[in-house]
């Protein structure tokens, strides 16, 4: 398995891979392009046989910068129950560009056990908290269906960011 940054040329593949996806929201191919050229550093690709099989896609919140906030985890079908997905963090955490990172976060809606579950054995190998709050509620999406949205919060992450 290979990690690396993504590149603007695997905005359509990644796009791609969430359009396949049964468990993931779609989002338009502009912002694959865009998170492969304006935030490669907080992004990583996995690639087995020069094939795309996973990503993971975030970015550094402007208020907050000593965070690394993960927005999609995708892993191709032929690529699960391999640990890919932690794999994946691990490298981001590694790469992570600013001076400190002290908390990786995302939102998860109550009933995503998969990504619980990712996120839990991440605090784990980190060994450090996990924390749930809620951040989106149902109506904030309008008359767009959509369960609430509870930030994870895994941290504070210590200053050797050793690979686990």
């Amino acid at each position: 398995m290979n990690f690396r940054k993504p590149r603007v040329e695997d905005g359509a593949k990644l796009r791609e891979l969430v359009a396949n996806s049964q468990e993931m929201d779609d989002n338009s191919c502009y912002l694959y392009l865009l998170l492969c050229q304006d935030f490669a550093d907080t992004c990583v690709v996995a690639e087995s046989n020069e094939t795309i099989v996973g990503f993971v896609t975030g970015y550094t919140p402007p208020q907050r910068p000593t965070s690394l906030f993960v927005w999609q985890v995708v892993v191709a079908p032929e690529a699960r129950r391999q640990g890919l997905a932690k794999r994946m963090l691990d490298v981001l955490i590694q790469q992570f560009p600013g001076e400190k990172l002290e908390f990786v976060e995302a939102t998860i809606t109550p009933d995503n056990v998969p990504s619980r579950s990712l996120f839990n054995a991440l605090a784990r190998s980190l060994h450090t908290e996990i924390n749930y709050t809620p951040y989106f509620r149902a109506d904030h999406f309008g008359n767009f269906a959509h369960d609430p949205e509870e930030l994870c919060r895994v941290g504070p992450i210590g200053p050797k960011r050793e690979k686990a």
